[in-house]
């Protein structure tokens, strides 16, 4: 369906090829402009181009007014609240409109569209709040936001994203006078669900880098415990296939390979091991099931038309709902409940590398009393636990009609959106806390060896975050693990080695 579909595992080359592709390549914007155009003079009524909006539907517009329809959207659904959505995530908004405009079904007018492929060529992304969405019709007032530089009102972010300027000062700098929105250009740019794509994007790509980390994370707490590799024999995995399942088993293995700690203790009579070391693959793998499914929808989301109405190639322009967040709105919530369960048996895993277990001092440290040791990064960890709890309720069981009752059934998937990306940041910071955590217990192994793939991860983990040997400030420890986890050092340092990881 689209000349360059976008993937979420190479969504930022994907969405720069598209914009590209969709300046040298606009004939199908063109030909569905020229539809619409033919169409503002056959009589017929047309909702959205010569109508009012939602319950104002049967309202006829005069053919004078039809510019000041769309500027009037614009401005009158930009109501939203609340904090600015990070400029990474609004630049995926800005990218991602352009390509579902790109498509061709849509009857945007190409100056319009210009102007937003101008924005995105120059890094001139809008200040979007972050509230405001109920996720039908689309990402309205998001969206309306994001639209309104190109009538001279509004914010954009400045170059690093930490405050914002006029609009009207930055197109002055450029260059840009306003432009004036021609029929349907309004109703194009809002109706749509780029909020909830833009969000589910972004954290499905890092969640793919996240997963691994988890796996890596979760092999050096094994190791550190001297936990059983026999759980993840993979005649155990091939009678119950799930794919995440067989996945996870296999990375441990990888990640274990030649570990001498596990060949020392291997008639050591332990017969089995608490859950959270046990059944890694299981829960890890159900989390890879659930987030691969999520991309699946995201994916095809992404590379979608999602405005209204939708003009077609016979002449055709039909209303109908594609711009409903349902969708996204279900798998952005499963995609919470699976991210929070990666946190949630995490800290159990921290929480057992504190109670002394095979020869671990208590607390990771050998003075304590005077020292707390690696106590309190637990209570964090355990802090963020609960309150991924509250965030993973599922946001799309909710509706409140709208629209005087025209628009009764809403996805609230935006709000499922927004929490996505609190649970995400909360589960990064519980694994960093597993990560410097297991790394201070592999330590007391030594001379042991653990694994290769541990081992290297745990030499990574040396160079930015130094052994304890009594209190300190622990707070630069999660800092540091974080940025070993943001910036995906751990995860290519392992694989780089030869390590494979799926």
């Amino acid at each position: 369906m689209v000349d360059v579909p976008v993937k979420i595992s190479t969504l930022y080359d994907d969405l720069a090829e598209s914009i590209r592709s969709t300046k040298v390549n606009s004939d199908v914007v063109v030909a569905s402009r020229k539809i619409v155009d033919t169409a503002l003079k056959d009589g017929n009524t047309y909702y959205g181009i010569n109508t009012g909006f939602g319950t104002l539907a049967s309202k006829r517009i005069s053919g004078e007014q039809l510019s000041q329809l769309q500027r009037n959207l614009i401005l009158s659904h930009s109501v939203g609240v609340g904090n600015l959505i990070p400029k990474v995530i609004s630049r995926l908004m800005l990218q991602l409109k352009i390509h579902s405009l790109g498509i061709g079904f849509s009857g945007i007018s190409k100056p319009t569209l210009d102007q937003l492929i101008y924005f995105s060529d120059h890094d001139l992304i809008p200040a979007i709040p972050e509230k405001g969405s109920v996720g039908a019709s689309g990402d309205l007032a998001p969206l309306a936001h994001m639209s309104l530089p190109l009538l001279g009102y509004g914010s954009f972010w400045n170059d690093d994203g930490t405050k914002i300027i006029d609009a009207a000062e930055v197109l002055n700098g450029h260059n840009l006078a306003p432009i004036e929105l021609q029929p349907k250009d309004g109703l194009s740019l809002i109706n749509g669900t780029q909020l909830m794509s833009a969000y589910g994007a972004y954290i499905l790509e890092k969640s793919l880098s996240l997963l691994k980390l988890a796996d890596i994370a979760a092999s050096m707490s094994l190791e550190a415990l001297q936990g059983s590799s026999v759980p993840f024999d993979e005649r155990i995995h091939n009678i119950r296939p799930h794919l995440g399942q067989k996945q996870v088993a296999a990375n441990v293995r990888n990640l274990l390979s030649k570990s001498e700690i596990l060949e020392s203790h291997r008639s050591c009579g332990k017969v089995q091991d608490p859950y959270c070391l046990r059944c890694v693959p299981q829960v890890h793998g159900a989390s890879r099931d659930a987030i691969r499914h999520a991309v699946s929808v995201v994916e095809t989301e992404m590379n979608s038309v999602t405005d209204n109405p939708l003009v077609f190639e016979n002449g055709d322009i039909l209303s109908g709902g594609n711009f409903h967040g349902q969708p996204l709105a279900l798998v952005l919530d499963f995609a919470k409940i699976a991210l929070a369960e990666i946190a949630s048996i995490s800290e159990r895993r921290t929480y057992l590398l504190l109670e002394g277990h095979d020869g671990l001092p208590t607390l990771l440290m050998q003075e304590t009393g005077i020292n707390s040791g690696f106590m309190i990064p637990q209570y964090t960890s355990a802090a963020l636990v609960s309150e991924n709890k509250v965030l993973a309720h599922p946001s799309s069981v909710d509706s409140i009609p709208t629209s005087l009752g025209q628009e009764d059934h809403v996805s609230m998937g935006s709000i499922s959106a927004l929490h996505l990306l609190k649970i995400y940041e909360n589960v990064e910071t519980v694994l960093a806390i597993e990560l410097f955590t297991a790394a201070q217990a592999l330590d007391f192994r030594k001379p042991l060896k653990p694994g290769d793939g541990v081992e290297i991860a745990h030499k990574l983990v040396r160079e930015a975050i130094p052994h304890a040997t009594g209190d300190h400030f622990f707070k630069d420890d999660i800092n540091n693990a974080m940025e070993l986890i943001r910036s995906r050092e751990v995860v290519n340092g392992v694989e780089s080695s030869g390590c494979i990881l799926l």
